[in-house]
């Protein structure tokens, strides 16, 4: 059961660029961060009262939560919508798989005791590597359609970067708290719902286009990838533990690339996958996953 929801976990994440990217063809970048936040809040407080738990009552709860839902979810997805407006969705895909690495650079800053060894540095140097390699610098000049998608291209390492804070953060705040991963995740989008449906009469406008396409996109967009995601997460992470269940940010990136590939027709240029395995790598030696060998002891005679 575990491995099946695995695998649902990195389609569904791995997906969530393609519905954004076909979301973007009938609505604003802003309405598709505050469409999906806010039905991924309603599908998760369905899931709450559903299964009987509880809301906080703590004010310092919901502050914490308040700066979590900020760079978790509302700041994040509204740059990954503004930047897929001329950025690939594959592409998009493979910048997310930074996250971890970000999220490294940011527990050393925020978690005191979480200081970077050696290996760790590396790994993340590597991973600013494959991102150098994702923007293809040689290229800016290539064509204006390449030069109009690098703000998008910085807009994602803001997201990522954004990710990694949040992440970093919510850290300090569910480490010994009494409230489960679903209540947590649960106040966070219902904030974020919140904080976007505030500025939405100043950003999120402009014409709406609704077809089949769109509508089934937004749905599975902020049903699944926004909101029963972090249920199936969970579950992972209470079974295998966060390290295992992180290991999904390897499926993810190709799931994105094929989708962008099959159903929009993305071309992908040659850095794009080669980046991509670069900063997998920074991840994997980051993490512990590849070690580098010890030479072995000489023996003392």
């Amino acid at each position: 059961m575990n491995a099946i929801l695995y695998l649902l976990v990195a389609l569904t994440w791995g997906s969530s660029f393609l519905f954004a990217k076909i979301g973007l063809d009938g609505l604003a970048p802003q309405q598709v961060a505050t469409v999906r936040t806010v039905l991924g809040a309603v599908t998760l407080v369905l899931l709450l009262l559903a299964t009987r738990r509880r809301w906080p009552r703590e004010p310092r709860v919901w502050g914490h939560l308040l700066v979590v839902s900020v760079f978790l979810n509302a700041v994040p997805s509204s740059l990954m919508a503004w930047a897929e407006q001329t950025v690939p969705s594959g592409l998009a895909s493979i910048y997310n798989a930074t996250t971890p690495i970000m999220t490294m650079a940011a527990l050393a800053v925020l978690v005191p005791s979480e200081r970077l060894r050696g290996r760790q540095v590396v790994g993340i140097v590597l991973g600013i590597v494959g991102v150098l390699v994702l923007v293809g610098p040689w290229d800016v000049l290539g064509g204006p359609a390449v030069l109009a998608s690098v703000p998008g291209q910085v807009a994602l390492i803001g997201m990522t970067a954004c990710y990694g804070i949040g992440l970093a953060y919510l850290r300090r705040v569910a480490v010994g708290s009494a409230y489960d991963p679903v209540t947590l995740a649960t106040v966070q989008l219902t904030l974020a719902s919140g904080l976007l449906l505030l500025v939405a009469p100043v950003v999120a406008t402009g014409p709406v286009q609704l077809d089949w396409r769109i509508v089934g996109a937004m749905v599975a967009l902020g049903c699944v990838g926004t909101g029963l995601a972090y249920a199936w997460n969970t579950r992972l992470v209470q079974a295998w533990g966060a390290s295992r269940a992180s290991t999904v940010t390897y499926l993810t990136p190709v799931v994105g690339v094929v989708l962008g590939v099959l159903v929009l027709g993305e071309h992908v240029r040659w850095n794009e996958p080669v980046g991509g395995l670069v900063v997998l790598l920074g991840i994997a030696l980051a993490s512990g996953v590849v070690r580098r060998r010890r030479a072995p002891a000489m023996m003392q005679t």
